[in-house]
């Protein structure tokens, strides 16, 4: 009886919802800091959620959990691109859970719900709500994580640029510690602009580097070795007298790679060459 009941005045309470869905996303519209232009970005997802709290009152579940895992995802989209914190679509959630909380609250009263068909609905209801947290929340900090990550790897390729100097010759100037990420990093660059530049020379300078130690000298030789595999030949500039100490100290040894003091002096070596 009270399932028969549940399917005769669920639909009613969601159609109430719904005739209200755009005076409730209009409530908000002076809401704290909102400029008009992320209020008119908003609006939408906003209505759509009202539509999603509305109709899970009186449709499936997990076809419910479906729609809200493809709203959570939108959200976070208008979020990051906005780049708005996660709080705001949190704080929504919150203020339309509580709103439309009323609204079923009111309705069950004018039709004269029993505690039990009530609180089955406000359960129901409030799962959703929580869903809608978990969603918004999960591919919230995905997004943000994705745009760091790529922020970071184009940070990277800034930070070791390979300048063309003449059609045949590259120079990487190398600034700040070698550890093993910037190392994969200058690896890459190196062998794909070099390629793509077809250069025959790629001078790494290391004018900037504070430090030279066997790891990064390690690094260095195998720069080298995978250049010279596709026919670059490289040269070191930067080693200055206290990196050559530190070098000589540590036992390392650049074999047969040519080093210079200063860049102008590597420069002047590998346009020698070209001639």
């Amino acid at each position: 009886m009270k399932d028969v009941l549940l399917n005769e005045k669920l639909p009613q309470i969601t159609a109430v919802i719904l005739h209200k869905k755009e005076e409730l996303a209009e409530q908000k519209r002076h809401y704290q800091f909102y400029n008009h232009d992320v209020y008119v970005q908003l609006v939408p997802w906003r209505e759509k959620l009202i539509k999603i709290y509305a109709e899970s009152i009186s449709i499936d579940e997990e076809l419910t959990f479906q729609i809200l895992e493809k709203w959570g995802m939108e959200v976070a989209n208008v979020l990051t691109t906005l780049q708005l914190p996660l709080d705001i679509a949190l704080e929504e959630i919150s203020y339309y859970r509580n709103l439309i909380g009323e609204i079923i609250t009111e309705e069950a009263k004018k039709e004269n719900f029993s505690f039990d068909l009530f609180s089955k609905i406000i359960s129901r209801y409030n799962l959703v709500v929580d869903k809608a947290v978990h969603w918004v929340s999960k591919s919230y900090m995905k997004d943000y994580t994705d745009k760091i990550q790529s922020a970071q790897y184009a940070i990277d390729e800034l930070s070791i640029p390979v300048v063309r100097i003449t059609k045949e010759i590259g120079v990487i100037p190398l600034v700040g510690e070698i550890d093993t990420h910037r190392a994969q990093i200058l690896m890459e660059n190196a062998l794909k602009q070099g390629n793509t530049y077809k250069l025959s020379w790629l001078i790494i300078d290391l004018s900037a580097v504070p430090i030279i130690d066997t790891m990064v000298a390690d690094q260095l030789f195998k720069v080298v070795a995978a250049l010279k595999l596709i026919g670059i030949d490289v040269v070191l500039s930067g080693i200055r007298s206290e990196i050559a100490l530190t070098m000589v100290q540590l036992g390392v040894k650049l074999n047969d790679i040519v080093t210079f003091n200063s860049l102008y002096g590597a420069l002047d070596y590998t346009n020698s060459r070209m001639q």
